[in-house]
């Protein structure tokens, strides 16, 4: 297949994947089946979600609670990664083709609320914060906004684009108290200088929803460009790209969309393919006829433009099955599961006394809670509750907060919540 007609050439789509002979295994054989059609599901269906559960491989002999660090993958998704590379093996050929990038891209799609074309794949969310941060025709002394609990994923690039270019980097102490404080800190930066505002869907540091409408609102309002880094919120909120209004949306695959670790999703506005230039391109970016003689090139009409070279199509698979075996589930079933154990947590940890940093508000609050507890360090802390409970979390120190994060996924159970207060009772007493 010549690289310049990449996926021109048919071949099995997702489902015909999916159909695929699966490992042998006998776990496979004997996972519990999931409803066909999942309709709403109560939050506390300890039974329905016990089942989901089962088809994770991940251990039991210690409680996992950091799927903001790095999501476990159920078996459907290393599955089909497995066989995919079998397949492929046997043959020895990159695998890529038309209708599995569309029927991918398609749940890709519905889970990020946007058209398949308007998605890219790339290797984790940022490799996308960097696309759209050296593709914006940004100058010297040009401002962009952004918050103090941003993870490094998605200042670094902005950083070094400030000491390269001579951009400006503006920052605002994100509230936890009220979703329209937020608006008034990002609205009192700006000037005629400002260019763009860069932001976390959910924060890294203390799992707080931010206000995104009501953000791209005030873009538009000041003819901004505006990127939201949605690595802690796709596969665990409900999304639509656009309703938020955002020019540009990057995400992980292998965080709560649970999928294979190394794989991400990119989303950009159709309408700001050009102005967010492709500047590494390659193979498979472009469409239509190469010339070097005179010059000739097309990039992708899609935002296929911004992938280039052979990547791991089994990768990209095992995420396609992650996101179907989500969307099976409901994302607002998800949403619904996962923020009311991030309640639950929440109002359990301030009953104890614990400084709960993360918001109490139900629309601004998530399933990561981040906390911390008087006169003991969050490393002592972490290790206390790791040693002694088996409880893997992950300390916070974005922002100056030195806390403790509990991020709490389909995989998790109203025990875990208890268990983590169990242990945060205990460590009082250090």
């Amino acid at each position: 297949m010549k690289r310049r007609n990449f996926l021109r050439t048919a071949g099995p789509g997702l489902a015909g994947l999916m159909a695929l002979p699966a490992i042998s295994s006998s776990k496979m054989e004997s996972l519990p089946k999931l409803p066909t059609t999942v309709n709403a599901v109560d939050p506390h269906d300890e039974a329905f979600w016990a089942l989901v559960r089962e088809h994770f491989p991940l251990t039991k002999d210690r409680t996992y609670l950091n799927t903001a660090g790095l999501g476990a993958s159920p078996y459907v998704s290393i599955n089909a990664l497995k066989s995919k590379i079998d397949e492929l093996e046997e043959i020895s050929e990159p695998g890529h083709n038309q209708n599995l990038w569309h029927n991918i891209k398609t749940h890709a799609g519905h889970i990020m609320g946007c058209s398949p074309d308007e998605i890219a794949y790339t290797g984790n969310t940022t490799e996308g914060v960097s696309i759209v941060c050296n593709g914006l025709p940004l100058k010297r002394n040009d401002e962009i906004i952004t918050s103090t609990h941003e993870h490094v994923g998605n200042i670094i690039a902005w950083l070094v684009r400030q000491k390269r270019d001579g951009i400006r980097m503006k920052t605002f102490e994100p509230s936890t108290l009220s979703a329209q404080e937020n608006i008034d800190r990002i609205e009192k930066l700006i000037t005629k200088k400002t260019r763009a505002i860069s932001i976390s869907h959910i924060t890294t540091a203390t799992g707080q929803v931010m206000p995104l409408k009501e953000i791209g609102e005030l873009a538009k309002a000041n003819n901004l460009w505006y990127f939201v880094d949605g690595a802690q919120s796709v596969g665990m909120i409900p999304l639509n790209a656009h309703e938020i209004g955002c020019d540009a949306y990057a995400t992980s695959g292998h965080k709560w969309l649970v999928g294979p670790k190394g794989t991400g999703l990119l989303y950009v506005k159709k309408e700001m393919l050009d102005t967010i230039e492709a500047k590494w391109v390659g193979a498979y970016s472009n469409a239509g006829n190469l010339d070097l003689a005179t010059g000739e090139v097309h990039l992708n009409p899609t935002a296929q433009r911004y992938e280039y070279g052979t990547v791991s199509v089994p990768l990209f698979v095992g995420l396609g099955a992650s996101m179907e075996f989500l969307l099976g589930i409901g994302l607002t079933n998800i949403w619904r599961r996962v923020h009311a154990m991030g309640a639950a947590l929440s109002r359990g940890l301030s009953d104890l006394g614990a400084e709960v940093l993360s918001p109490e508000h139900p629309d601004e609050h998530s399933a990561m809670i981040t906390f911390r507890l008087k006169n003991v360090g969050k490393d002592k802390l972490q290790s206390f509750l790791s040693d002694n409970y088996n409880l893997r979390t992950r300390g916070i120190y974005e922002g100056g907060l030195n806390g403790i994060r509990v991020s709490l996924h389909i995989y998790n159970s109203f025990k875990d919540v208890e268990k983590v207060l169990e242990g945060v009772q205990a460590a009082k007493n250090l």
